[in-house]
């Protein structure tokens, strides 16, 4: 039997104002925005893809992946979960302080719609 490759490569967002998010994903949180395109009007289609990450979120007008009020959460591992933090607070992104739990270091934001983020830097037992 040939082994398949499953790999998660977009994730969508409810965001109801696709403008403010693009800033909010690609100004603020300084991830590359790769596409941002009207295909008509009713119709816009938004990615953005995280700093190393083979995973990309997207959002729109006229997409219909999620019901309207929706909200995602989503984690993202990182390599340092005070790195990432400092990069937040650099760029002006509300976020909360480093959470040291069993399972990881966390930090956590949301965006103007909602969408919950949890940074995890992945602790191993000593």
């Amino acid at each position: 039997m040939t082994q398949l490759d499953w790999r998660i490569e977009l994730v969508p967002l409810a965001v109801s104002d696709v403008d403010r998010a693009v800033r909010f994903y690609g100004d603020e949180v300084g991830w590359s925005v790769d596409f941002d395109h009207t295909v008509h009007e009713g119709l816009r289609f938004v990615q953005v893809t995280p700093q190393g990450s083979a995973c990309s979120i997207c959002f729109g007008v006229g997409l219909d992946m999620l019901p309207e009020g929706s909200s995602q959460f989503i984690q993202v591992v990182v390599p340092d979960a005070d790195a990432a933090r400092a990069y937040l607070q650099e760029r002006g992104v509300a976020c909360s302080e480093v959470a040291e739990l069993d399972w990881g270091r966390f930090v956590y934001f949301s965006d103007p719609d909602g969408n919950r983020w949890a940074l995890q830097q992945i602790v191993r037992p000593g």
